[in-house]
């Protein structure tokens, strides 16, 4: 049985084309045998609307996405903490499945959790209220009226407010918090987690209710492919990069 990619954190957008041109390697290339390509959020920057679609770059992702998808690879979204605007206009483009957040997979015969991973980092209270507020549907349908012009003005307004609140906030405020891992394994009953958002790959082992578990992190991406494979026959996790 063939492996399962999983992926995070591509932040594409227009001023970052080496990112763009090796998600379209992947695509191209090794994620044509696997059997799915899970895309745990994060795949774009910022989405400010499905009708921003117009834009080439983003035209592009959808169609490349489009044609694994036809190819018989199974193409699973989720929404992420920059690109949660996402919606039907741009996955049936991409003929893609939405993944609601967070999901449970059978993954080589593993029951996986999957979550983008934002809610875990519990520190950060700023960022929980900032996303209440954005994730509230009567929030998102007064944002999505305005014109596509603010809409992207706002987009650049707020991932720079971000940046700068970042740069203020201590590295553990802004990582997962373990209570919360814990209760979200608990509640759910997976022996394994796969997150993204922190930008810190690894694999921890993490001891639940007497039982082993194990929690493991999505890298980034910064103009080079990278992610996580389970292989198919045995469950087995493995992080790769470009060139692998």
């Amino acid at each position: 049985m063939s492996e399962t990619l999983l992926i995070s954190d591509l932040h594409l957008s227009a001023e970052r084309p080496a990112t763009t041109a090796a998600l379209f390697r992947l695509l191209r290339g090794r994620a044509r045998s696997a059997r799915a390509l899970y895309l745990l959020g994060d795949l774009f920057d910022a989405w400010v609307g499905d009708d921003d679609l117009q834009r080439p770059m983003h035209a592009e992702v959808a169609a490349e996405l489009r044609r694994l998808a036809d190819s018989g690879v199974a193409v699973r979204l989720m929404h992420g903490n920059r690109d949660f605007l996402l919606g039907a206009a741009f996955v049936g483009a991409a003929g893609g499945e939405w993944l609601p957040d967070p999901s449970i997979v059978t993954l080589g015969g593993i029951r996986t959790l999957l979550t983008h991973g934002d809610t875990l980092c519990t520190g950060d209270r700023d960022y929980l209220a900032f996303r209440r507020t954005v994730r509230d549907p009567a929030w998102q349908a007064a944002f999505l009226a305005r014109p596509l012009a603010d809409r992207r003005a706002e987009a650049a307004r707020l991932r720079a407010a971000s940046e700068a609140g970042k740069r203020m906030k201590s590295t553990q405020i802004m990582d997962v918090t373990e209570t919360a891992v814990i209760d979200l394994i608990r509640e759910h009953g997976c022996p394994r987690l796969v997150h993204g958002h922190t930008h810190r790959p690894g694999l921890s082992a993490i001891r639940v209710d007497g039982r082993d578990c194990e929690r493991w992190v999505l890298p980034d991406w910064d103009g080079r492919a990278a992610g996580l494979a389970v292989d198919g026959a045995t469950g087995a996790c493995a992080y790769w990069t470009e060139p692998d």
